[in-house]
Order: C-alpha cells, then structure tokens, then sequence
C-alpha cells in the first residue's frame, strides 16, 4: 500500500523518518511548486518568476542540506559556454522553499523518499561536491536549469535513464516535467510521498490526479 501523506513539511520530518527506517538510505527529492495569484488575489499576491509552469526542485540525503542548481548573474536564454550565470547551492529547507522571495509555509511542496544503495549515496555526494567546486554548465532558457541538472544527477545515481544533456534540456524544460515521472515511480514502487498544500491565495499546479491518490491510499 503506497505511503502518501498529506501534512506540513518541516525540518524535522527528515530525522522523523530516519528513526522510523534507521537501516535504509533515502534520497529525498524536494519539489517547490509553480503557481500564480488566485483570481481574487491578484492585486495583493505578486507575480513570481516561471509563473504556473515555474517552482523549484532540489536533492539532498536530508532537509538540511538539499543540493539545488539556480541562476547567478544575468539571464541568459541559450547558454554560454564561457560564461556560466549558474551555480549550485547547498540550502537548508527553509532556504530552499523560501527562494521565490515567499514564507517557506505559503508554498505547495512535495518531498519524494528515493530508497537508495550504499554505492549510489557515494555518487550523490561525489557528484554534489564536484558540482559546488566547479560549475558543469551554464544556466539558461533553452538549456539547463534546476529540474534538468536534478534529472542529470539522478541519471548519473541511475534512477533516471542517461541522455546528453542537450536531450535532457529539452525533455525536462521545467519542473512539473521531472515531478510527474518520479510521482508515477514513486506509486509504481510505493515510495513514500509527503505533501503539502500551499495558500489558497495562489493557483498552484496540480498534478497527482485524485483518482490515484485514492488508490495509492
């Protein structure tokens, strides 16, 4: 019977699990979502960056330190090169859910528990340490951002099939991309998924289907 939860995330569900499994190793996949003011709230909710189709997406063994790629510098819409406006940060969870600019309990949020073996916790945190010392690739609109260079870590553990990264820009182009293959995984091979709804004052994107939710319960 598929584990999913619908409660507020906080920085302790990651010891909290932990203690409940203390023999196995899980790559948590955390999931800020996109979304857009509410009709009645759009003179009071601003607009944030990548809108509906937008959020955040990030990997880390815990909630205190998730790995996460973003942009540094100037915007760039095909990406250089020489001149790599990106970097990759280690945030705490109320770091990582707060970077719209927004309070960390406003945002609708999914974590998704990956079991993992001994050898791919070691590529994690090889990958993770070679990509904070020096920056793969640049961040731009048609090329890598955060749901593609999450996609690109996965692939190297061997959780996602392995492509260029030319192929992988184009087929994970935001984060929804990414979300909807690791929430049908995650029910296939009932992976614990914990979740949280955002303000009301916000329409969030949706895509766990009611009807699924239903079954995995």
């Amino acid at each position: 019977m598929n584990k999913v939860l619908l409660l507020i995330l906080s920085l302790g569900i990651s010891s909290v699990f932990a203690q409940e499994n203390p023999e196995e190793i899980y790559l948590q996949v955390h999931f800020l979502y996109g979304s857009k003011p509410a009709k009645k709230f759009k003179k009071t909710e601003k607009r944030w960056f990548g809108g509906i189709l937008g959020g955040h997406v990030g990997l880390g063994l815990d909630s205190n330190q998730i790995l996460n790629f973003t942009r540094k510098g100037k915007f760039h819409i095909f990406p250089s090169k020489k001149r790599k406006h990106s970097t990759f940060l280690l945030s705490n969870a109320k770091e990582f859910y707060s970077i719209l600019g927004s309070n960390s309990d406003q945002m609708k949020k999914a974590i998704i528990f990956i079991p993992i073996t001994a050898e791919q916790k070691a590529i994690f945190e090889q990958v993770a340490q070679k990509y904070l010392q020096e920056i793969p690739y640049d961040y731009a609109f048609f090329g890598m951002r955060c749901a593609a260079a999450t996609y690109d870590v996965l692939a190297q553990m061997g959780i996602m099939k392995s492509y260029k990264r030319s192929k992988i820009s184009r087929k994970i182009f935001y984060p929804r991309k990414l979300r909807k293959r690791l929430l049908a995984m995650a029910l296939q091979n009932n992976w614990t998924i914990i979740r949280c709804e955002g303000t009301t004052c916000r329409k969030w994107e949706r895509d766990i289907p009611k009807k699924l939710l239903t079954q995995a319960k």
